[in-house]
């Protein structure tokens, strides 16, 4: 049985399974990535919830596996060379379990880089403006009388939901017919958008009918029905 105590988050967190991949999350827009990617390539996991009500996030514990005190992290036992992995940011993970079970990631070399290009358009684009806009149209940011913040936030919504769409017209994933990480990354934000953020009509998602029709066959898939559950909320 592999042995993680090396490790200090497992003591806060311990593993009840230590074979097994260890996920550090909450079912946010970054976290789900993670934890739908795991549903699709049927790769064994357990999940441990951290509670950002009580600042888990920040603990030593966690800070030890995520310096940047952000979910998700993981700690694989069986990492390369058969010694244990710890990993943060989810874009990372998502390409390491690709390269770990050849699944969701094409095999030639230039359909890996495109597949990279898209999981960095997600990772420096819509995260970090669709988060802005969902912090100031739904969160504290909503009560500010200037509303210059967030109309700037949703116009690059849009933009960016422009070149998604584009991208989409003539395929059926960001990556052609084969479905993948770029699409687990970018469309665990789509979702988000339009669900937790309540921001649909705000940024017209309608006009974006190509982007509407993937979001749809995304949020049908089972891995991603019960990813977006993982971990439960305590």
């Amino acid at each position: 049985m592999a042995d993680l105590s090396a490790f200090p988050i497992t003591r806060k967190w311990p593993a009840a399974h230590p074979e097994l991949l260890q996920l550090y999350s909450r079912p946010t827009p970054n976290g789900v990535k993670v934890s739908i990617m795991l549903e699709e390539i049927g790769l064994p996991y357990e999940a441990h919830s951290v509670d950002f009500e009580k600042s888990e996030q920040t603990s030593p514990e966690f800070l030890s596996l995520s310096p940047n005190n952000k979910i998700p992290a993981i700690l694989d036992p069986n990492g390369p060379g058969g010694k244990p992995l710890a990993l943060f940011e989810s874009g990372a993970i998502l390409i390491y379990l690709a390269g770990k079970t050849g699944k969701l990631m094409p095999e030639d070399a230039a359909g890996r880089y495109e597949t990279l290009q898209w999981i960095m358009f997600q990772m420096g684009g819509i995260g970090p403006m669709f988060g802005q806009l969902g912090f100031f149209h739904k969160f504290a940011g909503k009560d500010y009388e200037d509303k210059r913040p967030r109309d700037r936030y949703v116009a690059e919504t849009k933009r960016l939901l422009g070149v998604l769409d584009k991208r989409l017209a003539d395929r059926s994933w960001i990556m052609g017919d084969a479905y993948g990480i770029a699409d687990i990354a970018v469309f665990s934000w789509v979702r988000n958008l339009t669900g937790s953020y309540d921001a649909a009509d705000l940024v017209g998602i309608k006009n974006f009918a190509n982007v509407v029709r993937t979001l749809d066959a995304f949020m049908a898939r089972p891995a991603v029905i019960k990813g977006v559950t993982v971990p439960a909320k305590n």
